[in-house]
This record gives structure tokens, sequence and C-alpha cells, in this order.
């Protein structure tokens, strides 16, 4: 149905999230403006993406919807998916959290050009970084203050919690 989004995740279909929070997409368009600011003032050949761009591969039975996926070379403007992102980041509520920690960080983990992949959960300030290192992938400690520090390498870019979660959340201590 039109209404619909899907999802194919290891070769199994899902229906995605639509009709999301105010808060999810306050945090999706944070990080994706401050991403596309840096990436612009940098003058890196990347663009930063938000949610309606497919992330496909098919030999991996992949077709999602990241909330905001960051990929750098040319783009074909007629074209409605990517299969070489290198940054990817997932909003994670209650009802999205064990697809997103699990089933599609597993998927999103196979892709060769991803370099890093973040969970930020939707209700707390929860950041959960997970980066490609030489022997594989490991799990940074978790960022849960506003006063935190996302620190993506592949882009040379940090980004405070408290500006991913401007608007969403109320301020520490407020």
């Amino acid at each position: 149905p039109e209404d619909e989004k899907w999802e194919l995740i290891d070769g199994r279909v899902m229906k995605a999230m639509v009709g999301a929070r105010i808060s999810h997409n306050i945090i999706a368009h944070n990080v994706s403006v401050a991403l596309q600011n840096h990436l612009r003032a940098t003058s890196k050949p990347c663009r930063a993406y938000q949610e309606s761009v497919y992330l496909k591969k098919r030999e991996n039975d992949l077709a999602a919807f990241p909330d905001v996926m960051v990929r750098c070379g040319p783009i074909n403007r007629d074209a409605t998916s990517f299969d070489d992102p290198l940054i990817l980041f997932e909003i994670v509520s209650p009802s999205s959290e064990e697809r997103d920690r699990t089933l599609k960080r597993i998927a999103y983990q196979r892709l060769d050009s991803l370099q890093q992949f973040i969970l930020v959960a939707r209700d707390q300030p929860l950041v959960d970084v997970y980066l490609r290192s030489e022997t594989g992938w490991r799990g940074e400690p978790p960022l849960t203050s506003f006063d935190a520090v996302l620190k993506l390498p592949a882009i040379d870019f940090e980004l405070p919690l408290a500006e991913i979660y401007r608007d969403a959340l109320p301020p520490a201590g407020g």
C-alpha cells in the first residue's frame, strides 16, 4: 500500500516505521543538517541523506531506509537508492530497538563501504557508536550525557549530544 514503507533486512521483509514521533524527526533532522553543514564547509565530496532514500544491496538481501546516511562520491540525481554509505544512523525507539540493534546492525555491518554505525535513542541521551577497524567492528562506550561528543573520524567531524537532541528532549536540568 502507498501509505506503508517496507524494508528487506537479511532477506526478511519487514514493515518500516511510518508516522514517527516528532522527536524522532527532530533528531534525524538535527543530525542531517549538522552533517550537511560540515560536509559543505569542508568541501568533502559527501552528502547527508535523510529517511526517504533507500539503501539497497542486492547481494546482502538488504533494502532499508536508514534515518540518516552519509555517502561520498558522485551521485546520479535520478537514483532512488545507494549501496555504498560511509556512515549510517538509526534513531531507536522502544518499538524499533530490537530490530535496529540486531538485524539492521548486522546487515549494515556487512556493507564494505560502511565505516561507522550510530544508534541514537529517541527518548533519552544515549548514543551507541560502532566503528570498523582493521580487525572488524567494535562498539565504543555509550555516550549518555548532553555534554558528550559524538566523533565521526570517517569525515573528521564532532557533534555534541546537546545538538543531536536540541528541541527533541528537555535540556539537561530542565
